[in-house]
């Protein structure tokens, strides 16, 4: 097992601290990137193409994930031209990547009837080769660049990140998983037509993840410093499906995996897009530590939040990438550091309300980084726009 330096035991005692309501040395950073913007970011800055923003900005937290395709096997190359690359990966799902657009299309599925999805298989979420091997993924390989061959084995890229910072694994809960292996629309309507039906693939799905998730951490040794589960089940208004739908199929696996990984030590946070507002309350009653992204786009507001949920759920993001975009600084210092009130007491990490995307300039996040590294040191003093929480 590589031993953890003292920077990322920095980073880990912040981010313990942030997650459970108390006040660290100063607010911790957490975000995903574009690659569009890595590439506009590097250039604008004036950095080396190798630049990495997560040690540039000493940023705490990496989320990193082993193979969670339910069928381990490469990728089938379907086409291939200068234009465009559409593979079959082991969700069943038949992706098209056109190679000047920034995110890719999800063509068709393998599992494109409810015969099939009563059918599913899965490969033993145990399988080594999910943790100890190179290959093609569908989470790691798929994304908004190009798509990626033969990624390094999931463990070796824990031990070369750890040194620097916290690294908290990934599973998918099933909404999230059944967007890859069925589709968002066939997942909406099938509900509709065959609720039994679904909710227990729903169970089935989660029951894999945890499986996944026990044997990652097993795998990794000790090297883990937390969980994030991906699980989108909102849009901008509501949950896709009803919340009692939800609370029957869904938060019981959900559960599981938190308590899992509690028993192993290990912190979650839950990314989930758009608005969950009708189950906040049950995120805190099933033991969840972090809440992701905080979608202002979806109304959310991390400071409303925080007045009517007390310190009972801790919040990552809530930054609007809207805003970021337009690059007015006035703007974003004062919207910014009204948002730093979330983080009296702890339980607020500085980030976007999703990713950084293409249309946010590397000059305008560099800026924001520096106010939250100047603003965001405890004991917080943020002036004029402190709000009383």
């Amino acid at each position: 097992m590589v031993e953890k330096a003292p920077k990322a035991k920095e980073k880990i005692e912040r981010v313990t601290k942030a997650l459970h309501h108390e006040e660290p040395d100063r607010i911790p950073l957490f975000e995903y990137f574009w690659t569009g913007f890595l590439r506009r970011w590097r250039d604008e800055l004036g950095l080396p193409s190798d630049a990495d923003p997560y040690k540039y900005y000493d940023i705490d937290i990496i989320n990193l994930g082993p193979n969670m395709d339910p069928i381990i096997r490469p990728f089938e190359i379907l086409k291939q031209s200068q234009e465009e690359t559409v593979v079959k990966t082991g969700f069943g799902a038949i992706v098209r990547k056109v190679h000047d657009f920034p995110m890719p299309e999800y063509a068709d599925f393998e599992t494109n009837s409810i015969e099939k999805v009563r059918s599913f298989q899965f490969d033993d979420p145990w399988d080594e080769r999910r943790f100890f091997r190179r290959g093609d993924d569908h989470i790691n390989c798929v994304g908004d660049g190009e798509i990626f061959r033969d990624v390094a084995p999931f463990v070796e890229r824990v031990e070369a990140t750890i040194p620097d910072i916290a690294v908290f694994g990934s599973v998918l809960e099933a909404s999230e998983f059944m967007t890859r292996a069925i589709g968002q629309a066939n997942t909406l309507l099938w509900i509709g037509l065959y609720p039994d039906d679904i909710g227990r693939f729903a169970e089935r799905i989660n029951q894999f993840s945890l499986e996944l998730l026990k044997a990652q951490v097993e795998a990794v040794n000790g090297m883990l410093d937390g969980i994030l589960i991906a699980g989108d089940v909102a849009y901008r208004k509501s949950l896709f499906f009803s919340p009692d739908y939800w609370r029957k199929y869904f938060k019981p696996g959900l559960k599981a995996m938190i308590e899992a990984a509690h028993d192993r030590g290990l912190p979650v946070i839950l990314h989930a897009c758009g608005n969950n507002n009708a189950i906040l309350d049950d995120f805190v009653e099933i033991g969840l530590d972090g809440y992701h992204p905080v979608e202002a786009k979806a109304g959310l507001d991390v400071i409303e939040l925080r007045k009517r949920m007390g310190h009972d759920l801790a919040f990552v993001g809530n930054n609007d990438v809207r805003l970021w975009a337009k690059g007015d600084k006035e703007e974003l210092r004062a919207y910014t550091l009204c948002k730093l009130n979330a983080a009296k007491g702890g339980g607020y990490f500085f980030a976007s309300d999703h990713s950084v995307a293409s249309d946010v300039s590397g000059e305008t996040y560099d800026y924001l980084v520096g106010l939250v590294r100047e603003h965001g040191n405890y004991p917080l003093d943020l002036g004029e726009y402190d709000i009383p929480i």
